[in-house]
């Protein structure tokens, strides 16, 4: 067959291989599923020089719109364009529905949390959750103790990361609830498919994400302080150095506001004002982008640079606000995430939609352990850190990095949970000119202001290394365009 002649479906798929793992594409015997039919006739329809130019060019067009993150740590440099593959991960009505509905029970149920662990902390007392284990947590926040946050909402933004498993149905991996980030990368995806597959796109139907940062802006806008009807809104950024500065600005941008750094903040009279040319100018809104320890130098890390001081107290005075609130981070700590089913129950009295992963307590003698025995089948996991670090993947670790892992737990149990290695689902992404399986997990992100708004798709996120169960950008990973179908 010359180069210009179309590729056969059996060439495209090659030894495409099937295990256990839910296949995103494929049934168990190999036959497609009927929403990806439309997908892999058009692929085994181009050349595959047709194929290799379209994924040339969104590659040209990540690198000339700057779309980049930050890998910290490498010899090599830090600044990267972000890994994208060519194909979407299509998900039905049916699945997105039951999605939707389960994020939206979550985002309620973690915000009423919140909301009661920093005044009443009824389920403390009634014994729904170890007292110990929230005061032990280094995201609590004693200083939000009896602090009225606005309209209640702790919580505006929230990216909860969703694995499939074999049996097709999505749980919950973990909540990112403190600085949840990749938004910007989801809408960069969905523009540069449009432009890579503009009439497959078309005729799927796909639901559309383009006015996610509208309802981001008009979130920040029902949260601002009582008598301010037009709100001026910033974007707090740490700066140009950090990971998803890109980020950062692409939001500030699309939402038509101000991206600022702790230095063009100054706080007078527990009033937070900006920095302009035309002098300082109230700041109502802080969509912050800097963690609680780095916000404040006067109330956390004296050493921090990053920050604005005077800025808490202008928060509890009620003449800012600031989203997500300080001491979120208790809620996606990933030993009171073991406890979210619970949560659920407790403050609205229905069962999860979504169900968690199987986690192991490691200040429970019992499943400590029990751990510690099973190290090579299972994924130990720092509480507090996030981005793929501080975490042992017990099948594909060495003696050497169990036994270090052994150390760290019996030193610190409660810094670490363990959970079973789970072969979650699997895509195909274009490998050259085949099709391969990949490892994928999904990351919607969640609004909650008057309401809860949840645009419909999210981040794909894709361990492009073969074999690897790791999704995360900063180990390797990368992203595709996830299209939620109309039907």
């Amino acid at each position: 067959m010359s180069a210009s002649q179309p590729v056969e479906m059996d060439s495209l798929f090659g030894d495409y291989p099937l295990d256990q793992a839910f296949d995103e594409m494929r049934e168990g015997g190999g036959e497609l599923r009927p929403h990806y039919r439309a997908l892999a006739e058009t692929l085994a329809g181009l050349p595959p020089e047709e194929l290799q130019r379209r994924k040339q060019s969104a590659d040209l067009s990540f690198l000339t719109q700057g779309i980049t993150f930050t890998v910290y740590g490498r010899d090599e440099g830090t600044e990267r364009i972000f890994p994208y593959d060519l194909l979407p991960r299509l998900v039905t009505a049916a699945e997105w529905d039951r999605i939707e509905r389960g994020l939206t029970q979550r985002i309620t149920a973690l915000n009423e949390f919140l909301r009661d662990i920093y005044s009443d902390a009824k389920i403390l007392n009634d014994r729904v959750i170890p007292r110990e284990l929230v005061y032990s947590c280094k995201h609590y926040r004693r200083q939000m103790r009896g602090l009225t946050v606005p309209r209640n909402v702790y919580i505006a933004v929230v990216g909860s990361d969703l694995l499939r498993l074999n049996t097709g149905e999505f749980v919950v991996l973990e909540d990112n609830l403190r600085v949840p980030s990749g938004v910007s990368y989801m809408l960069t995806n969905r523009r540069v498919m449009k432009r890579t597959f503009p009439q497959l796109f078309s005729s799927y139907g796909v639901r559309p994400i383009e006015h996610n940062p509208q309802l981001l802006l008009a979130t920040l806008r029902s949260l601002a302080p009582e008598g301010r009807p037009e709100p001026n809104i910033v974007v707090l950024t740490p700066g140009v150095f950090n990971s998803a500065y890109f980020e950062h600005t692409y939001l500030a941008r699309q939402m038509g506001i101000d991206l600022v750094e702790g230095r063009d903040l100054v706080t007078h009279d527990n009033i937070v004002y900006m920095r302009t040319t035309d002098g300082l100018k109230r700041v109502d809104v802080i969509y912050r982008r800097v963690d609680d320890d780095f916000s404040d130098p006067l109330i956390f890390r004296g050493d921090s640079s990053l920050g604005c001081a005077g800025l808490f107290n202008a928060y509890r005075a009620g003449n800012v606000t600031v989203t997500n609130a300080f001491g979120t981070g208790l809620a996606d700590d990933k030993a009171v995430y073991a406890y979210v089913p619970r949560i659920i129950r407790y403050y609205l009295n229905e069962d999860p939609i979504l169900n968690n992963v199987e986690t192991y307590l490691l200040t429970e003698d019992k499943e400590r352990m029990h751990v510690l025995a099973n190290l090579d089948k299972l994924v130990v996991k720092a509480v507090g850190e996030s981005g793929g670090y501080g975490m042992l993947i017990g099948p594909h670790s060495t003696a050497r990095q169990r036994e270090e892992f052994a150390r760290q737990i019996e030193a610190n149990p409660r810094n670490y949970i363990a959970q079973p290695t789970l072969d979650f689902s699997r895509a195909p992404c274009l490998i050259g000119n085949r099709l391969e399986p990949r490892h994928v997990d999904l990351r919607p992100y969640v609004l909650f202001g008057d309401k809860v708004n949840i645009v419909p798709g999210g981040l794909t996120r894709v361990a492009l290394e073969k074999g690897s169960l790791v999704v995360n950008s900063s180990q390797g990973g990368g992203s595709k365009d996830t299209w939620v179908l109309e039907s």
